[in-house]
């Protein structure tokens, strides 16, 4: 008899009449059920939840799992899911990787290269771990998640800035102390490359440059300007391109710090006198790693002009800005502009459309600025401000004021 379906048709009901004061409470059992002839049957009143002016809202983000009975959302909006500690107590050997750490953080392309670091272990398996060498000051808190066992921190004025030779030294003190049997470094220009090729004219190896895949035993990189591929053995000493393989994110590593033991200091060559100042109206779009641009949304240009030179950011603007002639057209951005990969993308009343999105596709972080909640370029953004451009613009510029003054106050 425990067999027998049973049907509740007044709670079938209340479940359909969104009106009904106990809605909200019968609509919790989930988004599916047993129908009367036992098949799975999908609730779609459960994909949304009513908003407080009695809205139905589609529910995207699953937020009517966190619903109480009172029909009132609860604080917490996601869950934190925990992964699995990918623990390596007794180290047989090591994997280096030397990250790029643009902005003190890790990017894609350096937890591509930890990825890959990962998939050699597997390749010649035993207990190998991923150490991870840092240079200098950072602000990354996420070293485990990206996939690192083991984690050298070197801090001091000598690894401030540019400094390829202290970091060479270094990174031989290293290869003499771990010995690990691959190094993995970003080809790329912001300091890869060129750490890379110095580290390997160290040690004495010949290494492999703008390598996009590894096999068992070969790898196979770009050359003559990526119109051919060359295929060799893998060395100890490797330069990847992006996307050489897939980060990791279904595992949780320890990233332990290990101290390597004291090393003498070589005399240098280079001196770093600090960076030149540069107009960021002089940097290309293309160069640009903070973008604040301006669409049909910004009324007071001399305001938005004033903006950027407070910030320090490149000036763009979208199709629609350029072509009523605010702006001039190497200051477009979009797929019929300039594509561009800064790290910090700025849209101030730019509605987003879909051109002008495949031209900040590769930016890291994108912050709309719109009067429109419910515009392209807000569902793009990782922050959002829905509020007048014009105003937003004026209190970043006068925050941005402060903060030097502060920085100067207290430098005095």
């Amino acid at each position: 008899m425990d067999s027998i379906i049973r049907r509740d048709p007044r709670a079938e009901w209340i479940q359909r009449n969104r009106l009904h004061p106990q809605h909200t409470e019968l609509a919790l059992f989930g988004q599916e059920t047993r129908g009367p002839t036992g098949l799975l049957r999908k609730n779609p009143h459960a994909q949304g939840f009513i908003g407080p002016a009695g809205i139905k809202r589609i529910d995207r983000m699953n937020i009517s799992a966190f619903v109480n009975p009172a029909g009132r959302r609860s604080a917490t909006v996601s869950k934190v899911v925990e992964l699995p500690l990918h623990r390596v107590e007794n180290p047989e050997y090591y994997i280096a990787v030397v990250p790029d750490m643009v902005g003190g953080r890790l990017t894609s392309h350096d937890k591509d290269i930890i990825g890959l670091a990962h998939e050699r272990i597997r390749h010649m398996g035993g207990a190998g771990a991923v150490l991870a060498i840092v240079f200098g000051e950072h602000r990354e808190e996420a070293f485990d998640t990206a996939g690192v066992d083991r984690l050298i921190h070197l801090t001091g004025e000598q690894y401030q800035g540019y400094s390829p030779e202290y970091c060479t030294n270094a990174l031989a003190a290293v290869e003499k102390e771990l010995a690990p049997l691959l190094w993995l470094f970003p080809d790329s220009v912001t300091a890869g490359f060129e750490l890379g090729c110095r580290f390997a004219a160290r040690v004495g190896e010949r290494p492999a440059t703008q390598v996009w895949r590894v096999d068992e035993k070969t790898c196979t990189g770009r050359a003559a300007g990526g119109t051919l591929d060359i295929t060799r053995q893998i060395p100890r000493v490797l330069l990847l391109a992006p996307e050489c393989a897939n980060p990791i994110d279904e595992t949780r590593h320890e990233a332990l710090p290990v101290v390597p033991g004291p090393w003498s200091v070589k005399p240098v060559h280079i001196k770093d006198c600090g960076q030149v100042p540069v107009d960021p109206a002089a940097v290309p779009l293309a160069e640009a790693e903070f973008i604040l641009s301006a669409g049909n949304g910004v009324n007071d240009w001399s305001q938005f002009h004033k903006t950027a030179e407070i910030l320090g950011a490149t000036e763009g603007a979208s199709r629609v800005a350029v072509d009523n002639g605010h702006m001039p057209r190497l200051r477009q951005v979009g797929a019929t502009g300039t594509w561009v990969t800064a790290r910090v993308y700025l849209a101030v009343g730019i509605s987003g459309a879909i051109q002008h999105l495949q031209g900040i596709g590769q930016c890291d972080k994108v912050i709309a600025i719109n009067t429109d909640p419910g515009c392209d370029m807000v569902k793009r953004a990782s922050l959002s401000v829905i509020a007048d451009s014009d105003e937003i613009m004026a209190e970043l510029a006068r925050l941005a004021q402060a903060w030097r003054k502060e920085e100067l106050n207290d430098a005095a």
